[in-house]
């Protein structure tokens, strides 16, 4: 098969085109014909050498593909109600910038109905990522306030379709007036330029002073101590990403006079098993949402994965200048 590795840590240039064996499906696993592949910031993080790949997978980027069933285990398939031809969607450890790619069978979804397999390789990581922490660890219910910081990313546009349909009121944080403007298009309530206005003070006031609810973090570092500023009484902050750095001080007066709780989690190195009550969830509750379209694929930019100009970069190395440009408003996918 065909693929995309990281030759070195480095910059996205490292991102090359090989030919590796095609992998195989063990006990309780499918092998996909992969259509397309999300592109997500681990990715990233894995190219630059600063997010270890969990032992026993692949050393291949890419942690969610979508595409055809073409082999695997007969009695896992027969039980999760999937078929060889069927199309899936897959959350994986990595190994998804391939031609082929292997996942565990309770990790994989249906590609929703209406939806294509470009679309659908947009859901597993943003979606069980987000479920996970904002409905599972933050406890998110309806009624109740989000505050999502970077809502223009993959994870913030998924926060915010998410938040919406479960009955919550969405604020979130964007670096321009644009991004602002396609949050609020995507269903936010509220969208804060931060680079212009100050959180804090504008979350006190969209919210009468009471704070939020939940806030799903992607930057930690010093944000933490002004996002226990915007919490209310009883709130959680999730963290699930640290670009402002993994130090910051706090207030601790305020998480024991307020009962506040600061919580996160990193996805990959889970258990299949948890990922698999994650799967089961999302079937459950928001595929139908996706099929009825109460919530809608978010794709900002397409690219072939080996390449479409010859000699020129591949078109993962580009994709990837585009993540770390932070000018994407949604997805990014690698098609095969």
């Amino acid at each position: 098969m065909k693929a995309i590795e990281i030759t070195t840590f480095g910059a996205p240039e490292v991102l090359r085109a090989v030919e590796r064996p095609a992998p195989v499906a063990g006990a309780g696993e499918l092998l996909i014909r992969v259509a397309a592949s999300g592109v997500n910031r681990p990715d990233v993080l894995q190219r630059t050498g600063n997010y270890p790949v969990p032992p026993g997978a692949s050393d291949l980027p890419g942690l969610e593909v979508a595409g055809e069933i073409v082999a695997g285990d007969a009695k896992a398939m027969a039980t999760a109600g999937l078929s060889v031809g069927d199309h899936v969607c897959a959350l994986v450890a990595g190994g998804g910038y391939a031609e082929l790619c292997v996942a565990p069978v309770v990790q994989c979804l249906p590609v929703p109905e209406g939806w294509s397999d470009v679309e659908a390789a947009t859901l597993p990581e943003t979606f069980f990522t987000v479920w996970s922490n904002v409905f599972m660890r933050g406890r998110l219910q309806r009624g109740e306030t989000l505050l999502v910081q970077g809502g223009s990313s993959g994870i913030g546009v998924t926060a915010i379709q998410l938040g919406k349909a479960m009955g919550a009121t969405v604020i979130v944080t964007a670096g321009s007036d644009e991004k602002c403007e396609a949050c609020k298009a995507f269903g936010a309530d509220h969208a804060i330029n931060y680079k212009t206005a100050d959180f804090v003070e504008e979350v006190k006031r969209l919210t009468g002073g009471k704070g939020v609810d939940v806030v799903l973090d992607m930057v930690a570092g010093s944000y933490v101590a002004r996002e226990i500023e915007c919490l209310a009484d009883d709130g959680r902050i999730v963290i699930i990403a640290v670009q402002g750095g993994v130090k910051g001080e706090i207030n601790a007066g305020q998480v024991l006079r307020r009962r506040l709780t600061i919580t996160g989690s990193t996805l990959r190195p889970r258990p299949v098993a948890f990922k698999g009550e994650i799967a089961a969830a999302l079937r459950e509750t928001v595929w139908p949402l996706l099929e009825s379209g109460v919530i809608k694929p978010a794709i900002h930019s397409n690219f072939v994965a080996l390449g479409d100009t010859a000699g020129g970069p591949s078109g993962a190395a580009r994709a990837h200048e585009l993540m770390e440009s932070n000018q994407h408003i949604g997805k990014i996918v690698l098609t095969w």
